[in-house]
């Protein structure tokens, strides 16, 4: 199997670049992205359990590794919610997987969003990583129309090996990420 577009962009054009523009000293110190986490919360999953098993089969689909049930951590009586009760699905990504998820995710998915700008770059948490909220799952192709009963959103994960966000920001960036230029 051939490597992945993404993974040889990264080795050929990414690293010379980031190393260059930090001044890094050894390429092991250019930021890379270690795994991508696809993240979805069910709340009406407290009246329907079935709704967890087509989140998972969902994500399952459009990432193309098995997703897991998320469960409750804790008993919250305003939400009529019990603890270990399945409330959403997660799935995490590595390696070529991971490359050609966000292949695709780029590529397809994003530019399928409605009045499509760009994603925002407010999504970064201080320590090089970076969440991207998706509010419709019907933008991946892998999910057919017909058989959606709900449209629900999830939240993308990149975590990344960057010391800061800025650092992280270009590496996305240089992979294609389509952020939308707010940066005044």
């Amino acid at each position: 199997m051939a490597n992945p577009r993404l993974k040889e962009k990264y080795f050929k054009e990414i690293v010379p670049l980031l190393k260059q523009r930090f001044q890094y000293k050894s390429v092991m110190q250019v930021p890379k992205i270690t795994k991508i986490v696809v993240n979805k919360g069910i709340g009406a999953a407290v009246a329907d359990k079935k709704l967890v098993e087509v989140g998972v089969e969902e994500l399952t689909n459009i990432t193309g590794q098995k997703a897991v049930a998320t469960k409750s951590k804790a008993d919250i009586s305003n939400f009529k919610l019990r603890a270990n009760v399945p409330i959403g699905a997660k799935v995490t990504l590595r390696g070529n997987i991971m490359y050609e998820f966000f292949d695709r995710l780029i590529t397809v998915a994003l530019p399928r969003v409605r009045d499509f700008r760009g994603v925002s770059d407010k999504g970064f948490d201080g320590r090089g990583n970076y969440t991207l909220g998706v509010k419709e799952q019907i933008i991946f192709p892998e999910i057919s129309i017909d058989k959606v009963s709900k449209i629900s959103g999830m939240d993308i994960t990149f975590v990344t090996t960057a010391k800061s966000d800025e650092e992280s920001y270009e590496l996305l960036k240089a992979f294609g990420m389509p952020f939308a230029s707010l940066k005044k």
